[in-house]
């Protein structure tokens, strides 16, 4: 048995691609040489051009397809591997041990590459709530962008000389290719984390929409886009040509098989209404004539806006409930024809032009167990009784009414004082979440996580104890400093609040603190719920813990590290160790760990022996054979800890003898 190397990097995709053409068709694949003169597996397209015979666009020809300055590097930029890791950080989370949330704070497209593995296929709902594009440059700053002089150049708005030929506004395309290039890959690895039924839901608003529904069937397929919510959050009167007074929320789905858009949602304002006829009960007992009027001039009270008005033709009651009178007639001219008397006058009744909906014997039943509502007398056509407590559920909604400033509220007073600008409404996504079959142990991330509106909505969801989801929030720790350097307004003093905050609270002044801060109070605030999890892991992203690993984009496209391990860095624990191997082995970084000694090293086992490491700086034989008896999945130790060739070979040969079956690997 062969100790072999952990590959210590981030997946590279463009091989996992090869992998899959392979997987179609073997005989394209084959070996080359790259640039380095290693022997890689490649792609011979002239192979592949024959397998899709004439199925393949050759050169430039009219399509239709969306396009922009940048995009092939932003595609590059999605497949390309790095050397980094995800460090935890045990004193700024909440129930490290228990907890299976996450918040990790960095960039997310580097970590959207280093989840690529442990999540493949097992997020439910990706939220996205990214920068709106309002004519300012981004905080992501990728490293594959060109320079806004290479852009002016390229693009035929500079001369050779460097003369400005088209200013840069927004009307120059500019803007629109900056955040293509960085949405685009971000959206690329995250539909690799979608479960097969997968959702994506982006909040937008107009700078982009048309932008992103573009984006979004190009990354999720053209059958992708399946909807959208139009939010009315504003009533302001101030911009040109038409006053802009919603936003969106757009919904993909990753495959319309899997996922067939049996969306439904409860209806708002229903504890009103029955609140409300409780009381017209009370005052007229069984006059339900009198409910009746006293329930239309009720209703009349909420504007349009209100969710309660589309519900406003639930205005009759009887003992059963509350319900409006619905249509009684047969879909088909002449349905089912016969006489029906009316309970008063004993006369026949009025019949539908179109006869019937029930045939005789079933609406005799309906009539004797009141479930049919009559005229005065016989002269109005009867109707069926339809009872609001069995419609409940609707098909969700395109148009939602929602006051922006709630959520903002409700986040000051969660805080103390307001410090982050226009919140998602925690609510409102807890709704959709629900809507869209989030349930079970479902995944939810969002990876722009801001204030933490998205990782609340889960916990709001699995109040109720209808769930245990559990979420991963992404936030690069962008500096609230220089974002008060460009404030203007309110946004100037709610940034000044929250860097005064921060201080005080002996944080770092960023927008990841203030997400950790929330969940940090909801879980204070929620303490005593009957909820399964409102602890986090905080996880950053840091170079790899190895002092030797090389960092360059070449270096990693090796499977395995290229000469001996020297060491690790300098103020790298053990734990920083496990969880790198967590990612190279594709575990969940959620996993339970124990840590504990065995002949005076420390010894971590995850999730009660799935895999169990061992760092320490020399492996005893003793330790070894200890671990082999304890017959783990996988094992993996710190190749510099085994102090000689035969030191290594003896632990090999004690797996191979105690436990033939466990993955045995090496730092």
């Amino acid at each position: 048995m062969t100790v072999d190397k952990l590959k210590m990097h981030s997946l590279d995709l463009t091989q996992r691609n090869i992998e899959a053409v392979a997987g179609l068709f073997p005989a394209v694949v084959t070996e080359a040489v790259d640039a380095d003169g290693n022997l890689v597996r490649a792609v011979d397209f002239d192979a592949l051009r024959q397998e899709l015979s004439d199925h393949v666009v050759e050169g430039p020809q009219e399509r239709y397809q969306l396009d922009w300055p940048g995009k092939r590097a932003a595609a590059f930029a999605a497949n390309a591997p790095i050397a980094k890791t995800l460090r935890p950080v045990r004193q700024e989370s909440v129930d490290f041990d228990e907890t299976r949330n996450l918040i990790i704070e960095g960039d997310n497209l580097e970590a959207l590459k280093l989840l690529q593995e442990s999540y493949l296929r097992k997020v439910k709902l990706i939220y996205i709530d990214p920068p709106y594009n309002t004519g300012n440059d981004f905080v992501y700053e990728d490293d594959f962008a060109e320079s806004r002089a290479d852009y002016l150049a390229r693009s035929g708005q500079k001369s050779e000389a460097g003369e400005r030929l088209v200013a840069n506004t927004e009307a120059n395309g500019r803007f629109h290719s900056d955040w293509l290039s960085m949405m685009y890959p971000r959206l690329r690895l995250a539909k690799n984390l979608l479960t097969d039924d997968g959702v994506l839901v982006v909040s937008i608003d107009e700078n982009e929409h048309a932008s992103l529904v573009r984006l979004g069937e190009e990354v999720l397929g053209d059958a992708s886009y399946v909807g959208e919510i139009v939010l009315k959050n504003s009533s302001k009167n101030d911009q040109a040509y038409v006053s802009i007074q919603h936003e969106y929320i757009v919904f993909f789905v990753k495959n319309r098989q899997a996922n067939t858009g049996d969306w439904v949602e409860k209806k708002e304002g229903l504890d009103k209404i029955y609140a409300a006829f409780e009381g017209f009960r009370k005052e007229h007992g069984d006059d339900w004539a009198a409910i009746h009027a006293e329930a239309k001039a009720w209703f009349k009270q909420f504007p349009a806006s209100d969710p309660v008005s589309s519900s406003k033709h639930y205005t009759w009651m009887d003992a059963q409930g509350v319900y409006f009178p619905d249509n009684i007639a047969g879909p088909n001219d002449g349905q089912y024809v016969y006489d029906v008397t009316h309970p008063v006058t004993g006369r026949t009744v009025k019949m539908p032009s179109t006869g019937w909906r029930y045939p005789e014997a079933a609406m005799r039943e309906r009539i004797a167990d009141g479930r049919v509502h009559f005229g005065l007398d016989e002269t109005t056509v009867p109707n069926n009784k339809t009872y609001l407590a069995n419609t409940e559920y609707q098909s969700l909604t395109s148009i939602r009414y929602v006051d922006g400033r709630a959520a903002s509220k409700r986040l000051a007073a969660l805080f103390g004082e307001k410090v982050f600008t226009n919140p998602k409404d925690e609510f409102l996504l807890r709704d959709i979440y629900r809507a869209v079959g989030v349930t079970g142990d479902d995944v939810v991330l969002d990876m722009f996580a801001g204030s933490g509106s998205a990782l609340q909505a889960v916990l709001e969801l699995n109040r109720g104890g209808e769930s245990v989801c559990r979420f991963i929030g992404i936030q690069l720790p962008e500096d609230l400093n220089e974002t008060l350097k460009t404030a203007k307004g309110a946004a100037k003093q709610i940034t000044t609040n929250a860097i005064k905050l921060l201080t005080r609270l002996g944080r770092p002044a960023t927008v990841a603190e203030i997400t950790k801060q929330r969940m940090r109070l909801l879980n204070e605030r929620l303490a005593g719920d009957l909820l399964s999890d409102s602890g986090f892991r905080v996880l950053k992203i840091d170079t790899s813990n190895l002092a030797d690993t090389l960092e360059t984009p070449d270096a990693l496209l090796q499977d395995t590290l290229v000469g001996a391990i020297a060491s690790v860095k300098e103020g790298r624990t053990g734990f920083d160790l496990l969880f790198q191997v967590l990612l190279d082995w594709a575990l969940d970084l959620s996993e339970p760990v124990k840590a504990e000694q065995v002949d005076r090293v420390e010894v971590l086992s995850v999730a009660d022996g799935a895999l169990v490491a061992c760092f320490a700086a020399d492996i005893s034989d003793s330790v070894v054979r200890q671990i082999a008896d304890r017959r783990p999945l996988r094992a993996v130790f710190l190749d510099a800890g085994f102090p000689t060739d035969a030191a290594r070979i003896n632990a090999e040969q004690i797996f191979r003898e105690v436990s033939p079956e466990t993955e045995v690997r090496a730092i």
